[in-house]
């Protein structure tokens, strides 16, 4: 028989685990997906009556076709309804509805009343719509989206890429008790992490809470912020009691040092903390926000490159449009990580993502696996003076709702956008840009991006970073004249911060013309985009960017084909060929292995010109791309005895003077590393 201590203790024991479990249940924010359950209608779809609607799961566009094969896609409204019922149970709640991007213009309604509008098409948004939600019967759910191009709103034409209309990335309901950590600060987590003085030895984190009050009086509140380590392990945590009124957004900062902290250092160990940040009242947790942390220093030397935590880092860069061939901008998490996996095979080591702010699960994984990133807004091709106050906004959306992600060290402004004189519209709006993002993030580089290739252009040196695109062969001159220009600016601007922020040549798969009987220079206005070309202009371009150190980084435009739906280029309409891999990502271009063999730790052995299946070129060069050994070449069976060539980079090998056969060719290579045999074999048809 127990005694009754013992029944008291057992007592206060399930006292103490109900207690818990209240806590628990109290503590903190709901975030559920808001995804399904949706239909969907184009306001002005001629082909079909205005009240057939389709039941449709988000994400979602209604350009997922049309916009990928001409310019006569569905330009204007669509409009997605959901129908849901809120219990009781959301009694002294906040409800908001969180849209990760719609294109491009969202106006959203609950029970017909309006609860907001958000101008840009990829950047989040976040409306709270307590007041609109009536609880214990049906609510109506009714987004009208808008796509069509506007002078006010950047990007302010479908030129460079097109705008998808829909709601194309994800939904959630937050919902929250009256004193939250805010959600609507641009859509923000609404804690910020700066972080200071990072070495091996010791960081400084300043952290910014923002705080909202919307119960009806002033209460008594301690934040509690915990950093734990990879294993879930505390190692610091900070508690201040703070007076939160009833009278606006409030802000509170803790300072909070580490010593002796694992860095985050890229591909080398992308080393993620976790800061949790609570909001506890009468010794209960009711609201909670986790961020992931990257330790890390961020350093751009002029004529040596990144410095990350004080050692050099290379920056082997790609550039990456979100948009895939049938799916248009509504992708799944799935697609982003293969995309990313992609990326990370071919060894880069950095990424543009451009030109628009994408999608939060791709820069999250991009913490996680180390790539170093540039984020950027759509102020793009041209302007119209009317979208400054938007660009603005795109800007802070871009900043606040990323500034945790460690793997972001610059903020794009603007991409090849002109004007004749400093004092033109471009070059004040990107100087009030660049103020922006210094007076938001001033942790961070900023950066602008010209289309030409002389420094002192009147919109230029308004940003820490001058980008530049060039596509010499291309649009203007030879392959090899980017070998002189980087001696220009070598010699002429010593001090500067520079890069390479795109370059390439289109490459259409279904075209193919003998490298060897390639010309320095392409005229892009005709019709034939031979795969070729553009494998030839990386093999001259990339060894002459690896060795001036002027280029800080280089990003190669692009990592896949695509849309560009006011395009007809190349015999193929809608569609920019300047990717490494295919629209589809099924395919991966004779440049995709180039780089691979460049840039990657993975063994490459591959023969190029794969497609160029029909020859008339009796003799010929065969060219191997090889980082596990110089290359044994074997034609129809026979062993070539000649040694290849080896080109500008030592991956580089060149058998020259083949003689082909009449009919079928079977090439095939060898070569070793550490005990280890690798072949590739291609066959060619001589006619």
């Amino acid at each position: 028989m127990r005694s009754p201590k013992t029944i008291e203790v057992i007592i206060y024991t399930i006292l103490l685990l109900s207690l818990n479990q209240f806590t628990k249940a109290q503590t903190s924010r709901m975030v559920s997906s808001f995804n399904t359950g949706w239909i969907f209608k184009k306001t002005n779809d001629t082909t079909a009556s205005k009240k057939d609607w389709e039941k449709v799961t988000l994400p979602h566009t209604w350009n997922a076709t049309d916009m990928q094969l001409t310019k006569h896609f569905y330009e204007g409204e669509g409009q997605y309804k959901k129908e849901i019922t809120f219990g009781n149970e959301y009694k002294d709640k906040r409800l908001f509805l969180r849209f990760e991007g719609v294109g491009q213009v969202a106006q959203v309604y609950v029970n017909d009343k309006l609860v907001g509008t958000h101008k840009g098409g990829y950047s989040a948004f976040c409306f709270d719509i307590t007041y609109a939600v009536k609880l214990g019967s049906s609510n109506t759910i009714l987004v009208k989206a808008n796509n069509k191009a506007r002078k006010d709103i950047i990007p302010i034409n479908h030129f460079l890429f097109g705008v998808y209309g829909g709601i194309y990335r994800p939904v959630s309901l937050i919902v929250t008790n009256k004193i939250n950590i805010t959600t609507t600060d641009y859509a923000s987590p609404g804690i910020y992490i700066s972080q200071k003085n990072v070495s091996a030895t010791n960081a400084d984190l300043s952290i910014a809470v923002k705080v909202e009050n919307s119960s009806p009086q002033a209460e008594d509140i301690v934040i509690n912020s915990t950093v734990y380590d990879k294993s879930g392990k505390s190692i610091v945590e900070k508690k201040s009691p703070h007076h939160l009124t009833t009278q606006g957004r409030q802000q509170f900062v803790q300072d909070i040092n580490i010593t002796n902290p694992t860095l985050w250092d890229g591909f080398n160990n992308p080393y993620l903390y976790k800061v949790v940040t609570r909001i506890l009242k009468d010794n209960m947790v009711i609201d909670e926000v986790t961020q992931s942390l990257g330790l890390r220093k961020f350093e751009l030397v002029a004529g040596k490159g990144m410095m990350l935590n004080g050692k050099p880092y290379h920056m082997y860069g790609v550039a990456r449009h979100q948009d895939r061939w049938g799916y248009g901008s509504a992708l799944s998490n799935a697609q982003h990580k293969e995309d990313l996996d992609i990326i990370k095979e071919m060894g880069a080591t950095t990424i543009r993502f451009a030109h628009y702010q994408q999608s939060e699960y791709l820069y999250s994984q991009c913490d996680t696996m180390g790539f170093v990133i540039w984020a950027e807004i759509p102020f793009v091709n041209t302007f119209s003076g009317e979208e400054g106050d938007n660009a603005k906004q795109q800007l802070e959306e871009l900043v606040k709702q990323n500034y945790n992600h460690p793997s972001i060290y610059v903020w794009g402004l603007h991409n090849e956008v002109y004007g004749k004189t400093p004092a033109d519209f471009p070059a004040v709006l990107t100087r009030d840009l660049n103020d922006l993002a210094k007076t938001l993030d001033p942790y961070r580089y900023t950066a602008s991006v010209s289309g030409y290739g002389e420094m002192d252009r009147p919109t230029n040196l308004n940003a820490d970073i001058q980008g530049m695109n060039r596509y010499y062969g291309w649009y203007e001159g030879k392959i090899g004249d980017i070998e002189k220009w980087a001696n220009g600016l070598t010699q002429k601007y010593p001090n500067n911060l520079m890069m390479l922020a795109e370059y390439g040549a289109d490459a259409n798969v279904l075209q193919q013309q003998e490298q060897a009987t390639l010309k320095e220079s392409w005229n892009y206005t005709l019709p034939q985009y031979p795969e070729n070309f553009a494998t030839k202009t990386h093999e001259v371009q990339w060894p002459i960017i690896a060795k001036h150190p002027i280029i800080a980084a280089s990003y190669i435009w692009n990592t896949f084909d695509f849309a560009t739906p006011m395009w007809n280029r190349g015999s193929m309409p809608a569609r920019n060929m300047k990717g490494l891999v295919t629209f589809d990502r099924k395919l991966k271009k004779d440049g995709f292995y180039w780089y691979k063999a460049n840039w990657s730790k993975e063994p490459v052995l591959y023969l190029t010109e794969r497609r160029t299946l029909d020859r008339v070129n009796a003799i010929t060069p065969v060219t191997v791309y090889s980082n596990v050994g110089e290359p044994t070449l074997y034609l129809n069976g026979k062993k070539v005895t000649a040694k290849p060539l080896v080109k500008d980079v030592p991956v580089h090998y060149v058998f020259e003077n083949i003689q082909l056969k009449k009919g079928k060719n079977i090439l095939k290579v060898i070569s070793s590393q550490n005990k280890q045999e690798y072949t590739d074999t291609i066959t060619w048809n001589l006619k």
